[in-house]
């Protein structure tokens, strides 16, 4: 699972938030789906430059996040990057786009249940409660790299305006 931190709860509140408040959601289009917003709100890009970045390569996010290579700087792999700087995996870009992590399902209200991938409602619980699941993890001192986390956001933080430029 994820490297609990501050920040990607935040993003991942953020996210949620904006969803719940209207934001632009399409499953099926890089910018506005699940990564695609969580995105948004880590990169400040738009939906529109965050698909055209997605689109250099071929695929979904849990594609592209499988076949990413940090040599490449191409920029998808720019994204994806940024992604992992938040201290998210392959796995948990997959398990974002899908609603598919059990430890986050089984902590949802009411009990586990599967969400559905292309239901906004349905992924602005899934993001609320895995930022829950991680906030735990660092309340309970269960996350022994928080401090790796905190360095790897300030770098992270720096290289967002590469992206742009």
């Amino acid at each position: 699972m994820a490297i609990a931190n501050s920040e990607l709860i935040r993003a991942l509140r953020e996210t949620a938030w904006r969803l719940e408040n209207g934001a632009d959601y399409a499953w099926g289009y890089h910018g506005a789906c699940n990564c695609g917003n969580l995105l948004q709100v880590i990169t400040r890009l738009s939906k529109v430059e965050i698909t055209r970045f997605a689109q250099t390569s071929v695929g979904e996010w849990t594609e592209l996040a499988e076949d990413y290579c940090g040599a490449t700087n191409t920029p998808v792999d720019m994204l994806i990057s940024e992604l992992q700087k938040l201290g998210l995996t392959a796995t948990d870009i997959h398990n974002l786009e899908y609603l598919q992590d059990k430890s986050v399902l089984e902590k949802l209200a009411g009990g586990f249940r599967w969400l559905r991938r292309n239901v906004r409602e349905d992924v602005v619980i899934y993001f609320k409660t895995f930022a829950d699941v991680l906030e735990a993890r660092i309340s309970n001192g269960s996350n022994s790299t928080i401090k790796e986390a905190a360095e790897s956001n300030k770098k992270r933080r720096k290289s967002i305006p590469a992206l742009i430029s």
